[in-house]
């Protein structure tokens, strides 16, 4: 049981990283006519740090998410939906979204379900890009179909930034992902993302795109050349 003061409920933990930890828990407000299960995410103290720094930065990372949240959804990018702000305790309460991982729904589908489905992300990581957000962390792991709707979730690395830098990273980290996970069909399937993208974004940002992808992918390959020499 958190100390949390919107909250006071039992919560399951579900999940904990280096940043936070995420809880399963159940949420009942004066809005709702029934309990709704919410996703409780709690930045964790570092001890390493100043106390001062620490909570500072934790701060700023809470708000931060949940700005982003709000802003991604203003642009029409499926995401959770942001319930409580809390930056006393540096939680964000927000919706579950409840369904399965695309990393193992695209394995049991045809390559036609998989390329429309490909699509589809191209399309929300295209809004998500319109809206100055990168992600930070685009993997199959961290996108959930729910009622034929793909959502993308875990938004702890992403940062306002509408940099071509910044959203080729993003897309060149999905590629990685895809390429790895899912790499009997990764190329087809990384083509139909950007086939999705364009149709948000237009071609000529897709060429942008697509040329600065190379461009990271060049580099990637010198550096690791350099290691190895």
């Amino acid at each position: 049981m958190l100390n949390i003061r919107v909250l006071e409920i039992e919560m399951m933990l579900i999940k904990q990283g280096a940043e936070a930890k995420i809880y399963l828990a159940e949420f009942s407000e004066l809005y709702f006519d029934y309990p709704i299960k919410v996703i409780v995410k709690e930045r964790i103290k570092k001890r390493y740090r100043i106390e001062e720094i620490d909570t500072k930065l934790r701060k700023e990372r809470t708000i931060r998410e949940a700005r982003i949240l709000h802003r991604a959804k203003e642009f029409g990018v499926n995401v959770p939906y942001v319930f409580e702000v809390d930056t006393k305790n540096m939680i964000i309460v927000m919706e579950y979204i409840e369904g399965e991982r695309l990393k193992e729904l695209l394995e049991r589908i045809s390559l036609d379900e998989k390329l429309e489905i490909c699509r589809e992300i191209g399309r929300q990581v295209g809004k998500l890009h319109e809206a100055g957000i990168v992600h930070g962390d685009l993997t199959t792991s961290n996108m959930i179909m729910r009622k034929g709707k793909i959502y993308l979730i875990d938004f702890g690395l992403a940062e306002f930034d509408d940099t071509l830098e910044a959203q080729g990273v993003d897309l060149h980290l999905l590629r990685r992902a895809m390429e790895s996970t899912h790499y009997r069909w990764f190329k087809e399937g990384f083509k139909a993302v950007l086939e999705g993208y364009a149709q948000i974004r237009g071609e000529e940002k897709r060429k942008e795109i697509e040329e600065k992808i190379r461009e990271i992918e060049l580099r990637g390959r010198y550096r690791e050349r350099s290691w190895l020499t």
